[in-house]
């Protein structure tokens, strides 16, 4: 499978944005993407709440296809919930605050502070921890429809919030959509 979207590329300007406040960060990392992936990263910057594996946090979609996604996620108060498993790679580079996470192999607490890159690799979960305000530039690359279950079952049987769930799937749609007329799966 064949991505756009490089890991490193992603370190760099996310580690270039750092030390802003988040609203400048998340303009000038959307800028450079843009200019890095012409036409692949959305125009709008809204928020949408996000429910999954017990943790609540928010995001703003950047990009959306079938194989990737570019967000920002994070809180501004803290939040703590299992990560997932997926068929999916997940690179998720501290933007502000700090994260912490363990494994299911290891009782060692793993911190994550900006600038760092705390790296999901495909087919492992980890429990995680925000305990403060804390946002990241986050990238999957993998199947992505796969991981939607996880993505809106907190929604969908927990928080019962219809509202969150459409704008979470009318956003992925119509990116993954746009993707697709432009040739990227």
């Amino acid at each position: 499978m064949s991505y756009l979207f490089d890991p490193e590329v992603l370190a760099r300007i996310a580690r270039g944005a750092l030390g802003r406040p988040l609203e400048i960060m998340i303009e000038q990392i959307a800028a450079e993407l843009e200019h890095e992936y012409p036409g692949h990263i959305r125009d709008d910057r809204e928020w949408v709440l996000n429910n999954a594996g017990g943790a609540m946090g928010m995001m703003t979609v950047l990009h959306a296809s079938i194989t990737e996604y570019v967000i920002i996620f994070g809180t501004p108060i803290g939040t703590e919930g299992h990560s997932g498993r997926f068929w999916a790679e997940d690179y998720f580079y501290i933007l502000e605050g700090e994260q912490w996470a363990y494994s299911e192999t290891s009782p060692v607490k793993e911190v994550y502070r900006p600038g760092d890159l705390h790296v999901l690799p495909r087919g492992v979960a980890q429990g995680y921890r925000m305990p403060d305000r804390c946002f990241a530039l986050e990238y999957a690359r993998g199947f992505i429809p796969a991981m939607l279950p996880f993505g809106v079952a907190d929604t969908l049987f927990g928080t019962l919030d219809w509202r969150t769930f459409g704008r979470t799937l009318g956003k992925y749609g119509a990116s993954s959509v746009k993707e697709l007329l432009q040739g990227k799966v």
